[in-house]
């Protein structure tokens, strides 16, 4: 028989595919579990702004045609919000699809990319795929004054010759950990011109105003940045899969270049750009982060849990043991989390914040788990 994984390019060959959040109807169908809340994925409790859903409306009868590929609308949108030209703005199929693009566009087999240790498992994937070699550098330890964040010292240390690419998030997905303003601009400061530094920014919104690092902001300084964008978490449109990159006009110029032909669909278009200028539900969903983000560390404080202190909608809490039985029982009374074993975390749990009802159940099957 034909082995077809023999005839897959090396890197591909030795990829694992990257592991979503359990949907819950695939929990309905497995346990039949009814009523149950999903804190896996880092979704918006809220859903989509309520302006995002009039462009949605009103767009339905226009899906016969294909959508605008250039996006002009939503560029234009982008390039008020930040301040910057048009032809800075690359746009994808989640910032997902950019870091692919990323990847593609500047890396071969001759050079390497520089990443942390429990950081978002799609840059190991796409630098493995065009046959770079990934270097993942050891994140900060569970002491350290930022818990399993980026050790830039270490990352620093690690360019070389090869380097073309560093990928740092802030705040980090699944940790939540987050580097400072001057500490993360004194490390793109250092780094030589030819390499480039993508700057994940998929949770920016979640951060509180005086803690928030806008890295679009250094734009015009640093040409060799990358800033990237979604609007799948604090705008409530993971469903429409839209993201974007922003760049200095050389780079954008690039991956554009080999970006697919109408890779966001006309609705999302429609929905993202209704969505940036809503501030109010964007005020809105970091109100409700907080709030549940409260419920949840107060919990893990009386359960004497362990957890990262996370800038995003999210919480990494280690349980002090393997987390599977947990997170088995926790699927039983309807609560699904994401484990994050495959991150080597096998003792962790990655637990989304909800609405305050969900924190409130979420609340009470840790004790009854934990208790």
């Amino acid at each position: 028989m034909t082995d077809f994984k023999k005839m897959a390019v090396p890197g591909v060959q030795k990829l694992n595919p990257y592991i979503p959040g359990k949907p819950i109807s695939e929990l309905e169908r497995e346990l039949g579990v009814e009523n149950i809340i999903k804190l896996a994925s880092n979704e918006n409790p809220l859903g989509p702004s309520p302006k995002a859903m009039k462009a949605i409306k009103s767009e339905m009868d226009e899906l016969a045609l294909y959508p605008d590929g250039n996006g002009f609308a939503l560029k234009k949108a982008l390039a008020k919000k930040h301040g910057i030209e048009m032809d800075c703005i690359t746009l994808g199929n989640g910032s997902n699809d950019v870091l692919v693009l990323l990847a593609e566009a500047f890396l071969t087999p001759s050079h390497n990319a520089i990443y942390s240790q429990y950081s978002f498992a799609v840059y190991p994937i796409a630098i493995q795929a065009v046959g770079a070699v990934h270097q993942m550098i050891d994140a900060t330890s569970w002491e350290a004054e930022m818990p399993l964040g980026c050790d830039l010292p270490a990352m620093k240390d690690a360019i070389n010759d090869s380097t073309r690419l560093i990928f740092i998030a802030n705040p980090n997905n699944p940790t939540g950990s987050f580097i400072g303003e001057e500490q993360l601009y004194q490390f793109i400061q250092q780094v030589p011109k030819d390499v480039i530094v993508v700057l994940d920014e998929a949770y920016l919104e979640y951060a509180p105003e005086d803690q928030r690092v806008d890295g679009s902001l250094w734009l015009n300084e640093f040409k060799n940045l990358v800033i990237t964008r979604t609007f799948s978490k604090a705008y409530g449109l993971a469903g429409f899969r839209v993201g974007y990159a922003l760049s200095n006009p050389d780079i954008a110029n690039i991956i554009n270049r080999i970006r697919q032909p109408f890779n966001v669909n006309s609705l999302a278009l429609a929905a993202a750009e209704a969505a940036i200028n809503d501030d109010e539900f964007l005020m809105k969903s970091m109100q409700v982060n907080a709030t549940g983000m409260a419920m949840l560390e107060a919990q893990c404080k009386a359960l004497n849990l362990r957890y990262v202190p996370s800038k995003g909608n999210f919480l990494l809490v280690d349980f002090g043991q393997d987390a599977m039985p947990i997170y088995q029982k926790m699927l039983e009374l309807g609560v699904i989390t994401r484990p994050v074993a495959n991150y080597g975390l096998p003792d962790c749990l990655r637990i989304t914040i909800g609405s305050e009802s969900e924190m409130q159940r979420m609340v009470a099957v840790m004790e009854q788990v934990c208790g």
